[in-house]
């Protein structure tokens, strides 16, 4: 199945299902009002929510309209929790060198998660306001998983029947303030401003073999004004999403609705570019001996887009215009 939060004046918008092909939507009018309804009460709406997709699907559903990302929110605009992890190790390896500081020494055996903020997710097509360019604004691709709740000690063989969808993100970054953050040892606050989504979160069946071993395979395509910068595959996540939920809950339950980010999905093949500009730079810096590309600027537009082989967009796309708060 896939779902889109449409604005419609209230904090968790108006849940819609979407066609498998995104080009036509119904509203879940008496199931759910919003899509953290529908993930909190999964097991009494899904077989309901089902019908009505299949109806979508065969064209005889009678309720039908052209499905309009223009007025999407996040598939989820807030959530119980956010946790994002650095499960693509050619990443982090990369960010030790651009912040320069010693490489953890737990990194291939324990997963890095920080806690953000899940009050304000932005929808896919808003346009980005910072205060200042001089924070170096920078974007992270990345997958991530909705989950329902995750009992405490979950085991990794447990994790992925709590996986209720996949959603694709644009976890927006001011590297200004990283390093500092990184030193005082609280996680980051500043350096990560709100969470972007693409506009349609999908149930992991909609992906056939691209969903397996609990990694989203696809290639996540971005750009920066209209250049393609990288295409990374998903399939190199080092941790699986069912490592990550696992070390998520060893010591606590998850909320229905928690999300969980894969971090900025990287490929140690430069071929394959690079889904943040932090990243672009350190391989300046390794290959020529100075950073060449800028972090953003007011009026440079993003845009992300995961692919199926035959380049249709299963979470549609992100398509953002940072702009001067």
């Amino acid at each position: 199945m896939k779902f889109a939060s449409y604005h419609d004046g209230s904090r968790d918008g108006q849940l819609w299902i979407v066609s498998r092909d995104l080009k036509s939507a119904v509203p879940a009018t008496g199931i759910a009002t919003s899509l953290i309804e529908a993930v909190e009460q999964w097991d009494a709406v899904a077989s309901r929510l089902q019908v009505l997709y299949d109806r979508l699907n065969a064209g005889d559903e009678p309720f039908a309209t052209r499905f309009e990302p223009e007025r999407c929110l996040a598939p989820l605009p807030r959530a119980p929790q956010w946790l994002d992890a650095s499960a693509f190790l050619n990443h982090g390896r990369l960010m030790d060198k651009a912040f320069n500081i010693e490489p953890n020494p737990d990194f291939e055996t324990v997963p890095l998660i920080y806690q953000g903020a899940s009050d304000d997710f932005r929808g896919p097509l808003a346009d980005v306001a910072f205060p200042d360019e001089a924070m170096q604004i920078d974007m992270e691709g990345e997958f991530g998983i909705v989950l329902s709740e995750v009992p405490m000690g979950t085991t990794v063989d447990e994790a992925l029947t709590h996986v209720r969808l996949l959603v694709q993100i644009n976890d927006w970054s001011l590297r200004a303030f990283g390093p500092r953050e990184m030193r005082a040892g609280f996680g980051f606050l500043q350096a990560k401003p709100s969470t972007a989504f693409a506009p349609v979160a999908i149930t992991p069946d909609e992906l056939g073999p691209h969903w397996a071993n609990g990694r989203v395979g696809l290639r996540l395509h971005v750009s920066i004004n209209g250049r393609e910068v990288g295409r990374a595959h998903g399939n190199e996540m080092h941790f699986s999403f069912a490592q990550l939920i696992a070390h998520g809950a060893h010591t606590r339950r998850l909320s229905a609705g928690t999300i969980l980010g894969s971090g900025t999905v990287s490929n140690a093949d430069r071929a394959a570019g690079s889904s943040c500009i932090a990243e672009i730079r350190v391989i300046e810096i390794l290959d020529e001996g100075a950073p060449r590309t800028p972090f953003l600027h007011w009026g440079d537009r993003v845009r992300m887009e995961a692919r199926l082989p035959d380049g249709t967009t299963p979470f549609g796309s992100i398509d953002q215009a940072v702009v001067k708060a």
